[in-house]
């Protein structure tokens, strides 16, 4: 297949990137590489991706209509894979015009592109910020979302809803993916492991909020692309048995559908912190804050709809994990000892 991979030097981007070229699909990555994080870890990502066959690069804003709408004209994509947008939670509160002009602006680019382009499947990251005040554990695809915290969960939600409307009105399939704390090496330094990690090793206090207590489903990255790659494949179809008198919010008549993606194990952050300590040999100083203003407490993916419908089944143990995170973060930065 020929892809689209929006967002190609960002976290997530490029390891599902590097998936799709290992099993012999033809990517096509495009990214801003704004500054929002280290622009350095943005290219070094990008050059491991440039040299290997069948990845081309182009740098673009996907706010840019006019570029957008050449690039899909252009390149005859069979499916995108749209991860690109603004992220963060917490910067959304100092910069909310951000994430109108990626999030949603930037996303109803990629809709027009794949109508006019007849896209067999298009895929899409959602969050698990879009749960936002529900209570329920754990999070299931089957709740309802309509009360986010935070600007970035509802412009999340928006896409959801985007998306929706054009598979109902031109037949494009769509699979939104909520996404639940993705970690691992080549990670977003705006995270908990990556500020946990350089906190550590500088020997600066860890600012940790709502006094430790946030459980999070931490997912590894590995997981996740499997999972990413595995959708890719599952074309959303419509929901035969989907009825408007009791709807379902994770399906619907047009070819549409919402899963989760997570590790559904859900882990204390004080918890996790320690086992960061475990990696490093080293004890984090700790400085226990309130909650922040857009937090959800706790996340926790019901991932079975997932699992049922493509196989999903992620492996990858909490320390194992961080392990590796740990091992990636000191090579990549000469961290000696």
């Amino acid at each position: 297949m020929k892809v689209l991979v929006t967002g190609a030097a960002g976290f997530i981007g490029f390891h599902v990137s590097q998936a799709l070229l290992a099993r012999g699909d033809e990517v096509v990555g495009i990214d801003n590489l704004n500054d929002y994080y280290e622009v350095s870890l943005k290219e070094a990502r990008l050059g491991l991706l440039i040299p290997l066959q069948g990845f081309r690069f182009i740098r673009m804003d996907i706010g840019d209509r006019a570029s957008m709408a050449a690039l899909f004209a252009e390149e005859g994509f069979d499916k995108v894979v749209h991860l690109a947008a603004q992220a963060g939670v917490r910067y959304s509160l100092e910069n909310p015009h951000a994430y109108a002009e990626s999030n949603l602006v930037g996303f109803l680019n990629v809709l027009e592109g794949c109508r006019q382009s007849r896209i067999k499947h298009l895929v899409y990251a959602s969050s698990s910020s879009v749960y936002g005040a529900n209570e329920s554990m754990p999070f299931a695809v089957h709740d309802n979302v309509d009360h986010p915290v935070s600007l970035y969960a509802a412009t999340k939600k928006a896409n959801e809803l985007m998306a929706h409307s054009y598979s109902h009105l031109y037949g494009l399939p769509t699979t939104g993916l909520r996404f639940f704390t993705v970690y691992g090496p080549w990670g977003r330094p705006d995270m908990s492991p990556f500020l946990f990690v350089r906190a550590i090793l500088e020997g600066r206090p860890l600012k940790i909020f709502n006094y430790g207590k946030h459980r999070r489903d931490f997912t590894y990255i590995d997981d996740i692309v499997e999972g990413v790659v595995q959708v890719l494949d599952h074309i959303a179809t419509p929901n035969s048995e989907w009825s408007g008198l009791k709807p379902d919010p994770a399906s619907s008549r047009a070819p549409w559908k919402i899963y989760n993606i997570g590790n559904s194990q859900p882990v204390e952050l004080l918890t996790y912190i320690s086992h960061i300590e475990d990696a490093l040999g080293k004890t984090a100083q700790k400085e226990l804050l309130p909650l922040q203003p857009g937090d959800v407490e706790h996340t926790f993916a019901d991932v079975e709809q997932l699992r049922a419908d493509t196989g999903y089944a992620p492996s990858t143990s909490i320390e194992s994990g961080i392990r590796q995170f740990v091992t990636w973060y000191k090579e990549f930065y000469k961290v000696i000892g």
